[in-house]
């Protein structure tokens, strides 16, 4: 099979198509393993390094801002050159990074090295939602949707597990050695099968890349800082620099046919809806996220290990719901559908207090596996509204803020718990887990009201 300029209208011919499903599902693989994966090992890594657990933490914020920052100006660049080229591009800087994350002699090189890795890792999450959307046709958008939400949970749930064994049998370098092979498999089978986009011909707009970096990056580090940090100086400061370089980004914005932060797609209020009710859903996700682990380790006393495998059903849950999702999604309208998901997903949410504690760990896994469930049912209709209410030029710009709603939410939730649990008395999961619950209904709530969402498939 060769690579061919043809650009497919609605979706490739098999095999082609499940030959590019297969690069993105790796390439997102990979880009969810390496934000969590190294986690487990930083204090060997620490140790190893000569540096203390501060210093070693610089691992994974690294890679989390390059993220953050790089999002929104590569899926913008990736509807200039090409959304292939842009993925592939992200998954050869993302094997070089992985090299030498492997062999940086000082904890200073890592943390420059996993800042490129995060750079690799942006470009390949940036445009997955857009390549999905070339990649599938029209009538299957959901299931493709779907599979990539599956791969995520199914990633996240992972990550723990393998970097464990991992670890058992050899040393930390290896948790990334082993995306070596992998990154050079997804790229060899996406030179040849991924699609090639209509290219808006847009000069890359460097200021507001500047500027988007400036906002992000210092809005997610003050959000990190919260709970976390006694300067309020400092996180006061961060805020404040976020917002004036957020100002001006909009500013910047308002006049240009192609934006970098896609302020026209955001006009259409089932796009800014499905935006809003991601950033929300994202937020109530972390907010249990965060605070579950510290209420199974902390408060009822359980190891590393259970607290791990306690918290496991969820992502499976979420993997299991995922496809059953998808098929609805191109069946039915998104409305009904992420308005039931995101009562589901709060019943689970509040079903961990409500639920009697008589039964044990039966019913805090009952309680998980409902809101994995229901995130998922609200989770891919809501990203295949989101990608289909965009024109097809810009689903670029519609992937990139895609991804940045769930940072911003995931950011937002951790924020918050840690917030609601420093400034208690003592640990409440009744406070937290109904706050989760209340941001899951207002998503639900936003995702009711949508106009046009009762559509199903809009294209414009």
């Amino acid at each position: 099979m060769s690579k061919s300029p043809v650009i497919h209208e609605d979706g490739l011919p098999q095999p082609q198509r499940g030959l590019a499903f297969l690069t993105v599902s790796l390439a997102i693989m990979m880009a969810v393993l390496d934000g969590s994966i190294i986690n487990v090992a930083l204090p060997t890594i620490a140790h190893d390094q000569h540096v203390s657990a501060a210093h070693a933490i610089w691992v994974v914020t690294a890679y989390q801002l390059a993220v953050v920052i790089a999002l929104l100006p590569l899926a913008a660049l990736g509807e200039k050159i090409g959304f292939r080229k842009i993925n592939l591009a992200g998954l050869v800087l993302f094997c070089g990074a992985s090299i030498l994350c492997a062999y940086s002699p000082t904890i200073e090189i890592l943390t420059f090295a996993r800042l490129v890795q995060g750079l690799g890792g942006a470009a390949m999450m940036s445009i997955n939602g857009a390549l999905v959307r070339h990649i599938m046709p029209v009538r299957l958008l959901g299931r493709g949707i779907s599979m990539v939400a599956m791969v995520v949970a199914i990633s996240a749930a992972a990550g723990p597990s393998i970097a464990s064994a991992i670890l058992a049998v050899s040393s930390w370098h290896w948790l990334f050695l082993i995306n070596v092979p992998i990154s050079i498999l997804a790229f060899v089978m996406g030179y040849f099968t991924l699609p090639y986009n209509k290219l808006n011909g847009a000069k890359f707009d460097f200021g507001s890349a500047v500027l988007n970096a400036l906002a992000l990056g210092f809005l997610i580090s003050a959000l990190g800082s919260i709970g976390t940090s006694h300067n309020m100086a400092l996180i006061i400061g961060q805020f404040i620099i976020a917002l004036t370089a957020g100002i001006a980004l909009v500013r910047r914005q308002l006049y240009r046919d192609m934006p970098l932060l896609p302020i026209d797609l955001l006009r259409s209020p089932v796009f800014t809806g499905s935006i809003i009710a991601s950033i929300c859903g994202f937020c109530a996700q972390f907010i249990a996220f965060v605070s579950l682990p510290f209420f199974f380790h902390d408060v009822i006393g359980y190891d590393a290990v259970k607290t791990g495998i306690l918290m496991t059903p969820w992502p499976v849950a979420t993997a299991l719901t995922a496809p059953i999702a998808g098929r609805l999604a191109d069946k039915y309208s998104a409305a009904p559908l992420t308005t039931i998901g995101m009562v589901i997903f709060a019943t689970g949410l509040a079903a961990t207090v409500w639920l009697p504690s008589e039964a044990g760990n039966y019913t805090i896994i009952l309680a998980l596996m409902l809101a994995g469930a229901g995130f998922a049912l609200f989770q891919t209709p809501n990203n295949r509204i989101m990608l289909t209410s965009a024109p097809r030029e810009r689903s670029g710009g519609a992937s990139g803020l895609q991804s940045t709603a769930r940072l911003l939410g995931q950011s937002s939730g951790a924020a918050l718990a840690a917030i609601l649990i420093a400034h208690s008395t003592e640990f409440s999961l009744a406070l937290l887990m109904y706050s989760a619950a209340g941001f899951a209904l207002i998503s639900g709530c936003i995702s009711a009201i949508r106009n046009r969402a009762w559509q199903v498939g809009i294209i414009s």
